[in-house]
């Protein structure tokens, strides 16, 4: 019988495994797909938030700014991409500006460190690209971009480094209480454990109510997104936001930690994991990032793509007993990047006050490394490839990724098992021609390493074939 299991590896389920392999415990991971970080967490706006939006007193508030106090020491000791960049929030009208106080002040109550308010004219001197337009601006040096898929990828490796057991390709069917605990059913078997707890996201709703009533109801929101080449990427130098309304924190314009510009995203109702793109979701955004950023130039779009964030009718982070000895971590939509190792801390918090014995171990790994073949001195570029020739076969131009990268995550704690598994974790595949010199060859070492057909290589989650399978009866 495992201590704990959670269901779920986003970015939620990842911290929560990663504080939980502190201690000498026995836990699993359970994750429907094929690889860690394949939902919201992929798919966001990769910000750490202020904190100044949520309403004082809320989880969101309280776990939001521990959140991005904890990123900065574990993106550091995790080797994860983190710029601690700071956000704006504009106005466009004196209308706008009581808008502005309102969130200083919540703000202020919720212990957002050096918050200002700006002119127009002040906001410009430090970002020269914004509209003539505004008139006034909240300033949060706080807020930080992240590479949020490496964030999850580095939790969730630590975690397991640290003995914790990842189950892929395992969704959950059903939970029965037994003496002691609960049945865990699942696709691949049985599991047994003392508790559970669900991360998961737009359906944790779902395993709620294979327990018990739930009392709360998600409402997947699809958020559509440009991401613009690294030609745009010092458009800003912050994160820029309008005045958030009920929908949402709006759309921003912001850069990435690649280099590149993200704009988005809109929000929309959806059903269920919809992540489709459409013209009209992102003419909206189109439209209202031109409003803070007027020279963004949206032909140098390289992709788009879109998230669907898990929102609670609550209007705040559900984290709470679904029945005893089942926790829910749910309605975890923005800022839940931001809050999510603060999630993980407040998870273990309920757990050891409900009776699971917490003794931390002597020995436990709390860093991480990862080759960035580009980033190297010339020096130690080629001492590399003096030591192992694969890198010194650049795979991703656009990246310079190096083969000898990719074999590093294939021999890594979770390993990629797709083209876009590697992608997560070397960030082939992420430049200007998002894949297409580089996927043919990515396919070629899957296939070879894994030791599977090209055919049977996927481009991420399971049944994404990219090429002709042939059938034993010849059929294709």
């Amino acid at each position: 019988m495992y201590d704990v299991i959670i269901i779920g590896c986003g970015i939620t389920g990842a911290a929560t495994a990663f504080e939980l392999s502190r201690y000498r415990l026995k836990v699993a991971v359970v994750e429907r797909e094929n690889d860690v970080a394949i939902g919201t967490t992929k798919a966001n706006s990769a910000i750490l938030h202020a904190g100044y939006d949520p309403m004082p007193g809320s989880l969101m508030a309280r776990l939001n700014v521990r959140g991005v106090e904890l990123a900065r020491t574990l993106c550091e000791k995790l080797d994860v991409p983190y710029v601690p960049c700071g956000s704006m929030v504009l106005a466009f009208s004196q209308q706008e500006k009581p808008h502005l106080e309102e969130l200083y002040r919540r703000g202020q109550a919720n212990g957002v460190p050096g918050l200002a308010l700006l002119t127009g004219d002040e906001a410009r001197e430090l970002e020269p690209n914004l509209s003539d337009a505004v008139v006034a601006a909240l300033h949060a040096p706080s807020a930080a971009i992240c590479s949020p898929w490496e964030y999850c990828l580095a939790l969730a490796e630590t975690a397991v480094r640290n003995g914790v057991q990842l189950h892929r390709n395992t969704g959950v069917t059903g939970l029965s209480p037994v003496d002691g605990g609960w049945l865990v059913n699942t696709d691949k078997g049985q599991m047994w454990a003392r508790y559970v707890v669900s991360a998961a996201g737009v359906d944790c709703q779902q395993i709620h109510e294979l327990a018990a009533p739930c009392p709360y109801t998600i409402h997947p929101a699809r958020g559509q997104y440009y991401l613009l080449d690294k030609s745009e990427g010092d458009r800003v130098g912050r994160v820029i936001f309008q005045c958030p309304n009920d929908l949402g924190k709006g759309v921003l314009v912001a850069p990435t930690v690649h280099g590149n510009l993200i704009v988005g995203p809109n929000s929309e109702p959806v059903e269920g994991e919809d992540t489709s793109t459409t013209a009209a979701g992102l003419a909206f955004v189109r439209d209202k990032a031109l409003k803070s950023v007027p020279s963004v130039q949206f032909n140098q779009s390289i992709r788009n793509f879109a998230g669907v964030r898990a929102v609670a009718d609550t209007g705040d982070f559900v984290i709470d007993w679904a029945a005893p000895g089942l926790l829910d971590l749910a309605g975890i939509c923005s800022p839940g990047l931001s809050a999510a190792p603060a999630i993980g801390e407040y998870a273990v918090e309920l757990l050891g006050a409900d009776g699971l014995a917490l003794e931390e171990k002597e020995q436990f790994i709390c860093e991480r490394h990862r080759t960035r073949f580009k980033q190297l001195p010339q020096a130690e570029r080629a001492a590399l490839v003096e030591r192992q020739t694969a890198f010194g076969r650049v795979i991703c131009r656009c990246e310079t990724v190096t083969e000898g990268e990719i074999l590093e995550a294939l021999a890594g704690p979770i390993p990629p098992c797709s083209v876009d598994g590697v992608k997560r974790r070397v960030n082939a595949g992420m430049g200007r021609c998002q894949g297409g010199f580089c996927g043919p060859r990515v396919v070629e070492i899957l296939s070879r390493e894994l030791g599977i057909s090209p055919g049977e290589v996927v481009q991420d989650q399971a049944g994404t074939w990219l090429l002709a399978r042939e059938t034993k009866g010849g059929d294709k």
